[in-house]
C-alpha cells in the first residue's frame, strides 16, 4: 500500500504552505541577545525562503540552538525583529505564540520521547492534546506519518525498546504529525554512528525535496552537514534514491557558521569548503 505524503493537505487542520519559492517563512533582523554580560547573537540577520534549508554551524555555545528557541518564541531577543510566516514573533505573547508554532516541528537532540508513552502516544501527542480531532482521525494520521519513515509496525512498541536510529525516526514522525510549514531539528544526528545517521540524513533530505519542506538544521556533525547540502531525493519509475545534488538544487541549501554572536559566514557547500577564511579552515579541519 502507497503511503501518502506527509504533509498532504485534509480539510480540516491542515497547513496552508506559501506557494511563492521566493516568500520569506523565517526572518531575522539585527537580532541580538545577551545572558547577563555574555552576548550569544549580536545583531544577525538571515532569511530562509520557502521550500529552502538552512544548516548552522558553530562552536559550542555560539548559538546555533538559541536560534530555533527564538523562532519558536521560548526565548525573546533583546533587540531585532524575528518573522516566522508574517508573524513578529519577537513582540508576541505566549497565548498568540500556538498559531505560530502549530505550524512548525520540532526535532529534539537524543530525540526527546516521553518514555511512559508508547511510539503511537509519543507520535500523536501534539494532536491528541492540543487539538479537538477524534481519535480516529489522529490514529489514521500517526499510523500514515509511522509508515513515511519506516516504522509502521512499531506503533504500539516503547521508546526503550527502540534502537537510537528509530528514536529520532520517531521524533521525526512526532514533528510530522501536525503538517507543519517548517522543520527545526537540533542537533539530529548526534550521538549516532554513521551508517544509522545516514538514514536520518536521508529523512531530512527526502522531507526537504519531496515534500517542499522549509528547515533549518542546527549541528555540529560536518560529515552529515556537507551530505544533506549536496545529495537530493529523486523518484524515478517509483523508486526512491538519493543522489548528488543539481546545481539547481545545491543552490537552495545555505550554510550559516556563527563566531563571537555574528554570522561568520553565509553560503553554499562548495563556497564554504572552498574559503581561505583562516576561522573557517580551522573549523573544517
Amino acid at each position: 500500500m502507497a503511503v501518502t505524503s506527509p504533509t498532504q493537505r485534509s480539510t480540516r487542520g491542515a497547513a496552508t504552505r506559501p506557494q511563492d519559492a521566493d516568500t520569506p517563512v523565517v526572518s531575522f533582523d539585527q537580532v541580538s541577545l545577551a545572558f547577563d554580560d555574555k552576548v550569544i547573537l549580536d545583531g544577525i540577520s538571515f532569511t530562509l525562503l520557502s521550500g529552502r534549508m538552512k544548516i548552522i554551524l558553530g562552536a559550542s555555545g555560539a548559538g546555533k540552538s538559541t536560534i530555533l528557541r527564538l523562532i519558536l518564541g521560548l526565548l525573546k531577543p533583546d533587540g531585532g525583529r524575528i518573522i516566522v510566516n508574517g508573524h513578529e514573533v519577537h513582540s508576541m505573547q505566549e497565548s498568540d505564540l500556538m498559531q505560530v508554532r502549530s505550524k512548525l516541528g520540532m526535532v529534539f537532540q537524543e530525540g526527546a520521547l516521553f518514555d511512559s508513552l508508547t511510539v503511537r502516544e509519543n507520535v500523536g501527542y501534539r494532536l491528541y492534546e492540543e487539538t479537538d480531532l477524534p481519535i480516529e482521525t489522529v490514529d489514521r494520521r500517526v499510523a500514515e506519518v509511522l509508515g513515511y519513515v519506516g516504522l509502521g509496525e512499531y506503533g504500539e512498541r516503547m521508546p526503550s525498546e527502540l534502537s537510537g536510529g528509530q528514536r529520532r525516526r520517531v521524533a521525526i514522525a512526532r514533528a510530522l504529525t501536525s503538517k507543519p510549514e517548517i522543520l527545526l531539528y537540533d542537533e539530529p544526528t548526534t550521538g549516532l554512528d554513521p551508517i544509522t545517521a545516514l538514514t536520518i540524513d536521508d529523512e531530512i533530505i527526502k522531507l526537504r525535496d519531496l515534500e517542499e519542506v522549509s528547515s533549518i538544521i542546527v549541528t555540529h556533525q560536518l560529515r552529515d552537514a556537507f551530505y544533506i547540502a549536496t545529495h537530493e531525493a529523486v523518484r524515478k519509475d517509483g523508486e526512491l534514491d538519493f543522489v548528488p545534488a543539481a546545481p539547481a538544487k545545491a543552490e537552495e541549501i545555505e550554510f550559516i557558521v556563527l563566531k563571537d554572536g555574528h554570522i561568520h559566514f553565509e553560503g553554499q557547500a562548495d563556497e564554504l569548503r572552498g574559503s581561505d577564511d583562516p576561522y573557517i579552515k580551522s573549523f573544517l579541519s
